[in-house]
């Protein structure tokens, strides 16, 4: 199974080779100005350093500049409201891609489906047509044929949360944008970035033992290839291990 290089010069095979469970690599692209909402979380600091490793301009809206923890020539914070979509269409008016990492706790699932109306709604106006997301895996179907937050095994707490990712993804998949929406692994953990992993499309991906999950940085890698070499347009997307 082939893996990322850390360097951002790497090789891509014909598309038609890329079958589900399939790991690749994408071609020398040029760097990309994008914007990144949500880049003060886990998630958004993992695709802040994978874009920036990349030698992509990165756009970070934020809330509060003195949570972002990090400097780059190439990172330029600014002040915004992903919730109106009048903020969100300044600060994404020329952007080859915008990129949401927003990722809201239980209980506040009514402000997830606000966001998603904002963002689809500030991007189309903007003018920029390509938005990719990190949402939910909840809305994944397992092996057993239901959505894995529909499966008795799945936490009760979250299970509002979950529809609420799943909802959004409904907002996103109806817009006209050239929109990619990616559902992690059931579990996201921390540790390195491998750039070793399978690629789905609807379906849970589990390991052997039964396990599916992924780390956040190999998420991000993930999503950044997404970003460079397209392929999931207007599609979902899923990985792990």
């Amino acid at each position: 199974m082939a893996g990322i290089l850390d360097s951002p010069c790497r090789s891509k095979p014909n598309k038609a080779n890329r079958n589900e469970g399939d790991y690749f690599m994408t071609e020398t692209i040029h760097p990309m100005n994008i914007t990144i909402f949500g880049a003060t979380g886990k998630i958004g600091q993992a695709l802040l350093k994978e874009a920036l490793n990349r030698e992509h301009d990165v756009t970070a809206v934020v809330r509060d500049v003195s949570r972002l923890q990090m400097e780059h020539e190439r990172l330029h914070p600014v002040i915004g409201d992903l919730l109106d979509p009048d903020s969100v269409a300044e600060h994404c008016k020329g952007r080859e891609a915008v990129i949401s990492a927003y990722g809201p706790q239980a209980g506040d699932e009514e402000e997830m489906l606000e966001a998603a109306r904002s963002l689809v709604e500030g991007v189309r106006r903007s003018g920029t047509k390509r938005l990719l997301v990190v949402g939910g895996a909840g809305s994944l179907i397992t092996d057993d044929g239901v959505r894995l937050m529909d499966a008795p095994t799945f936490p009760e707490e979250l299970y509002f949360l979950a529809k609420a990712h799943a909802d959004a993804y409904g907002i996103y998949s109806g817009s006209d944008l050239d929109w990619t929406y990616l559902s992690p692994a059931a579990v996201l953990e921390e540790g390195p970035r491998s750039g070793n992993f399978r690629i789905g499309i609807d379906r849970l991906i589990t390991d052997e033992a039964g396990s599916s999950r992924i780390t956040i940085a190999d998420l991000a890698a993930a999503l950044v290839d997404e970003l460079e070499d397209p392929y999931f347009v207007r599609s979902r997307f899923t990985v792990a291990y």
